[in-house]
């Protein structure tokens, strides 16, 4: 990482769908080993903001900077490569592979994949798996999910498959993760281990996260900044405590007009 005060930089984003504008000049930035909320009410245009910052759509107009490289438009599988993930609301996982495999399958550079190298240097895919599955290891009892590295993902608890989606980051050096309702379709208890995983990640490891959720207590309790969008635009940045007493967010949530 270079010394760059903003790892994750949007300017002026925008996504129109036809004569929709989805998205209306949206610009922030976040910090290098922050947590950063972005949080507004259905149709705000939060996960269309992630779908571009992750290369998933190409924005309509804007730029969007990783650690200062200009990644507009670059592909999910190129900004994976570059450190940038993703987790969604609805879990990824491969329902009929075991916990451990759908880590490994998240490594990075996996030489298997090379015909040359699986026929002519089994000596080196045998060692890059070996240590994917140490790395995959090391996630699951990070995230206190031994007790299932060998149960069928789809079996999984809500709360067990977004921490296996955490620990699909952890298979690969992150830069930065977007996190899309981290707390969608988890129970209580689990959902304490939710936050304290990301928590740890974020001083343990030095993970930068960027977080849609409408669990206010949940952005409370992990962010230093909060993006508020509302029809397709920032309505206010600040601190939790900030957010809440703000008559537009009230406003915007509880019926009234955006000014």
């Amino acid at each position: 990482m270079t010394g760059a005060t903003s790892l994750l930089r949007v300017e002026e984003l925008a996504k129109n769908y036809g004569g929709l504008q989805a998205v209306r000049g949206v610009s922030f930035d976040v910090r290098p080993g922050g947590i950063t909320g972005l949080i507004g009410p259905n149709g705000a245009g939060k996960t269309t903001c992630f779908n571009m910052i992750a290369g998933a759509e190409t924005p309509s107009a804007g730029k969007v900077f990783l650690d200062d490289e200009d990644v507009t438009g670059v592909p999910t599988n190129r900004l994976y490569h570059k450190g940038l993930m993703r987790t969604f609301q609805l879990s990824h996982e491969y329902a009929r592979m075991t916990s451990l495999e759908n880590l490994m399958v998240a490594g990075a550079h996996q030489t298997g994949e090379n015909l040359f190298k699986s026929w002519f240097r089994p000596a080196e895919v045998a060692a890059r798996e070996g240590e994917i599955l140490e790395r995959a290891r090391d996630a699951l009892d990070f995230l206190g999910l031994t007790h299932v590295t060998d149960e069928l993902a789809g079996n999984l608890s809500g709360g067990q498959k977004k921490l296996l989606e955490l620990g699909r980051t952890m298979m690969h050096d992150a830069k930065l993760v977007l996190l899309d309702e981290p707390g969608a379709g988890v129970n209580p208890t689990l959902m304490l281990e939710v936050i304290r995983m990301i928590r740890r990640l974020n001083e343990e490891r030095g993970y930068t996260f960027c977080i849609i959720e409408h669990d206010m207590d949940l952005i409370a309790d992990l962010c230093e900044k909060t993006i508020v969008l509302a029809e397709g635009r920032i309505l206010m940045q600040g601190t939790m405590a900030e957010v809440r007493n703000d008559e537009r967010v009230i406003d915007a949530y509880f019926g009234g007009d955006v000014v």
